[in-house]
């Protein structure tokens, strides 16, 4: 289900504006119809009474929780399975925040997330989305909702965008709480700048090298590191809100004295954040985790040369916290790679 078909069907039945807000809140807020000071026999239509039952019916169906993974750190991660028997991921996150999946599978085919290893089985529609946000709040408070989990919301822009612009205006969360993840897709810099919702942006960068991005994202946009940042400064300075550059920290091929002085030549004077993510050991994925040391060695290096940077201990690590590891195990899927020999960097 749209959001926009949804809104098409109230309409028909009679709601008007101040109704569809109503409906269109409680169901986000996964409130229940009684809620507030309204009651729904004198406030609605009669003849939206009529077909709202039908229709919540059809929402609460949309999703639910198959399996719930409580981490050590406070997250939850949730296997959410949809109305047809696909599954995607959600993580409650520490400090009321939410991460959803806009896709089941993933066409971008990082090397180093299990997501794509099946390619794109197909779109999370919009309401799909809220519904991960409803099922979330029936467990604790959400009041951050990113785009980081399964898929990429490039690949899905409609859908992702009729999600956000809910989210930003009944679904109260607060404009630069919504967090739109992308490898990079071009149309996304200009769609989300003529959103009535403009999210805050996290690019995935991983590499300042643009051959081995080539390699560690085999189908993202060929945008070189330089092109991505140009296009990441220009909707940071028009939104007021600073990118988020991702990096996953992969031992022996991005966590070099290379990277930092690429780094430092890149991202130096701009209006953006580093956040570096030590990788999520994933069986039969030919990758490792730098050690703590040089993760915490690599991020002071940068803060002292002027770059702010973040290490971000990815949440959920203890219950399958790699975006895919969750989905991959419930349906036990089995994958190897070819193993990267540790002088040649994926070539």
């Amino acid at each position: 289900m749209r959001i926009h078909e949804l809104k098409r069907r109230l309409r028909e039945a009679g709601a008007g504006p101040s109704h569809e807000q109503r409906i269109l809140r409680l169901w986000s807020h996964a409130l229940p119809r009684n809620s507030g000071r309204r009651l729904p026999a004198t406030f609605f239509p009669s003849s939206l009474m009529e077909v709202l039952p039908a229709i919540e019916a059809e929402l609460a169906g949309l999703a639910r929780i198959h399996a719930i993974h409580p981490g050590a750190d406070g997250s939850e991660r949730l296997l959410v399975a949809l109305a047809d028997g696909q599954t995607v991921e959600s993580v409650l996150l520490p400090r009321d925040g939410l991460c959803v999946s806009s896709q089941v599978g993933c066409a971008v085919g990082c090397q180093f997330c299990m997501t794509g290893r099946d390619g794109l089985l197909r779109q999370v529609e919009s309401a799909e989305i809220i519904a991960q946000v409803a099922l979330a709040r029936l467990r604790r408070p959400v009041r951050k909702v990113v785009f980081m989990g399964m898929g990429e919301p490039a690949h899905n822009l409609d859908n992702v965008i009729e999600a956000i612009e809910l989210l930003g205006t009944v679904g109260n969360i607060g404009h630069k709480n919504l967090v739109f993840s992308t490898v990079g897709d071009p149309r996304v810099f200009e769609r989300l700048l003529q959103a009535r919702v403009r999210p805050a942006l996290a690019l995935s960068l991983h590499t300042t090298d643009a051959e081995l991005r080539r390699k560690l994202l085999p189908r993202a946009p060929n945008l070189t590191p330089e092109a991505l940042i140009d296009a990441g400064e220009r909707y940071a300075r028009a939104t007021g809100y600073p990118i988020q550059y991702q990096w996953t920290l992969l031992e022996g091929v991005n966590d070099g004295p290379e990277e930092i002085e690429g780094i430092v030549r890149l991202l130096s004077g701009k209006y953006g954040v580093l956040n570096m993510i030590p990788f999520n050991t994933v069986d039969g994925v030919a990758f490792g985790r730098p050690s703590r040391e040089r993760c915490e060695q690599m991020a002071r290096t940068l803060h002292a040369r002027g770059i702010l940077t973040k290490l971000r201990y990815s949440a959920g690590q203890d219950v399958d916290g790699g975006c895919g590891q969750l989905r991959a195990r419930a349906v036990e899927a089995r994958v190897t790679v070819p193993i990267r020999r540790a002088d040649d960097r994926l070539s």
